[in-house]
């Protein structure tokens, strides 16, 4: 540990630039101070803890992650309600001397609405540049302590998880002819918005002055004040580990600590921030143990069920989670497969994007739609989904041709074959046009299909894992070699022309 974090010193003259800060060097020495916290969390060291979120709070690496966390992401270009926006290098490192929590202040949240899948809107609260890189600074010390907290099979707002994690969980828990047939399907309702202020003052290990500040600055809309008297703002960088702290205890609540009632009541609780889902071996079990206990556990920090969206369900009629269906089927197979609603919405999704770009040029629709498909195939690449890929290439293909057709009504259907079509990786109907590279010559430019992408099973993170324990440190190093190798192989085959069928 360098002695400019440990004192919170600065390392660097005011008058160096912000491109001459050694990022590795930094991220480093702020990793293994937040090693020290997770470790004094582990060993119950209250006092420790406390003191050295009070180094990283005011270090000088700190403040220049939080601020480049903050320039850096998609968020970055977006103001908040004083309309400040840090471009240039100058006033990013203006910034960080700025991070201070004495005589701190934030500033209300812009308040704007985006919609949701069921027609409603989400209220969207966004903070100022400034009061994310606060935000962000005290993330960094609350996320280690976050980690060590945490239910083992919660996989929402944490680091190295994700909803692939969750539902490969799902398969583990019920793959088994003997494994749990009861699903209780929980969700909480409004979870950000509701959870009480009280709660998290007294039970987040954090400074309370500028934790209240951050729950109690409200939010302007339509030029009016409003204050907010519970939950956490949805848009705060530190708003989703605040409600994984809240929600954190659940599952140890559920599950026995005995072996054989484990066995018994096979009880599994898998959880993905508000969403989550509890297994049972009876729909009695559920309703008389399951649903009392996580209803009394919500209700002390504020929150309930929603009641249109929890119920209970047979494993045989499946059930919805995360974007896929999981289902048992009469041979006692389970199978998880991309859910109705998420094919229906992508096709939606993919069909209008064709229908506006009626007047575009057609490599610029290849491009939109390649990067459609291809975010939405990677999602579910990991699933049952061969069948549905195939759905959706047959559908996309049917949405070109009417779009080919009515673009140009003058023209013969072999007019339309010979200028959109061609013979590619043994498909003789792939749409396509020619494009200019950068030395001026002329290539194609092909529609992605679904079907290119080939089935590659998701390997699961241990759910006693995380990156604040040294004895995962070769775990996570080799997990991310084999991503990376993973994506090496894929891009090498891409330029080549290739179809690589990828091992589970």
């Amino acid at each position: 540990m360098t002695a400019s974090l440990s004192t919170g010193a600065s390392p660097a003259k005011p008058k160096d630039t912000w491109t001459k800060l050694n990022w590795s060097k930094i991220k480093g020495c702020v990793f293994r101070l937040q090693m020290r916290i997770a470790k004094a969390e582990r060993e119950g060291r209250k006092g420790k803890v406390k003191a050295l979120q009070r180094i990283l709070t005011t270090s000088f690496y700190a403040k220049c992650l939080a601020i480049k966390r903050v320039t850096s992401s998609k968020g970055g270009k977006t103001p908040g309600v004083d309309g400040v926006i840090w471009k240039s290098n100058c006033q990013k490192t203006k910034a960080i001397s700025e991070l201070k929590s004495r005589g701190y202040s934030p500033k209300p949240l812009k308040r704007i609405y985006i919609p949701k899948k069921s027609g409603k809107l989400r209220p969207l609260s966004i903070p100022t540049l400034k009061d994310r890189a606060m935000q962000a600074l005290w993330h960094a010390a609350l996320v280690p302590i976050a980690e060590e907290r945490a239910d083992p099979n919660a996989y929402g707002f944490r680091p190295k998880r994700s909803t692939h994690d969750a539902i490969e969980q799902c398969f583990k828990a019920l793959r088994r002819s003997e494994s749990a047939t009861w699903i209780f399907e929980g969700d909480i309702k409004s979870c950000f918005d509701r959870i009480s202020h009280d709660w998290l003052l007294q039970n987040i290990p954090m400074g309370k002055p500028i934790l209240r500040k951050f729950l109690k600055a409200g939010f302007l809309e339509n030029s009016q004040l409003n204050p907010t008297n519970d939950g956490v703002p949805q848009g705060g960088i530190i708003s989703p580990t605040l409600s994984v702290m809240a929600l954190s205890g659940l599952e140890p609540q559920l599950v026995s600590p005995k072996v054989r009632q484990q066995r018994k009541e096979k009880i599994h609780m898998i959880a993905y921030a508000d969403d989550f889902v509890v297994t049972a071996a009876s729909k009695e079990l559920l309703e008389e143990k399951v649903r009392p206990i996580i209803v009394t556990a919500l209700s002390k920090i504020g929150l309930e069920l929603s009641t249109e969206k929890t119920k209970i369900t047979n494993i045989e009629d499946g059930f919805d989670f995360l974007g896929v269906n999981i289902r048992k089927y009469a041979d006692k197979k389970l199978l998880i497969r991309p859910s109705k609603a998420s094919v229906r919405l992508f096709l939606k999704g993919i069909k209008d994007l064709i229908k506006a770009g009626a007047t575009l040029p057609t490599d610029r629709l290849i491009h939109s739609l390649n990067e459609k498909i291809t975010g939405w195939v990677n999602y579910y690449r990991g699933f049952v989904s061969s069948k549905t890929f195939s759905r959706v290439d047959s559908e996309i293909f049917l949405a070109l041709k009417r779009w080919a057709f009515k673009r140009h009504a003058r023209k013969g259907k072999r007019w339309i074959i010979n200028n959109y079509y061609t013979r590619y990786q043994g498909n003789s109907w792939r749409f396509y046009c020619t494009v200019k590279d950068k030395a001026g010559n002329q290539k194609p430019l092909y529609l992605k299909h679904a079907t290119d992408t080939k089935i590659r099973r998701h390997i699961k993170i241990k759910a006693e894992a995380t990156p604040f324990k040294p004895e995962f440190r070769s775990y996570f190093e080799k997990r991310e070699k084999d991503r990376k190798s993973r994506e090496l192989i894929s891009n090498h085959a891409k330029s080549a022309g290739l179809r690589i069928i990828q091992p589970y």
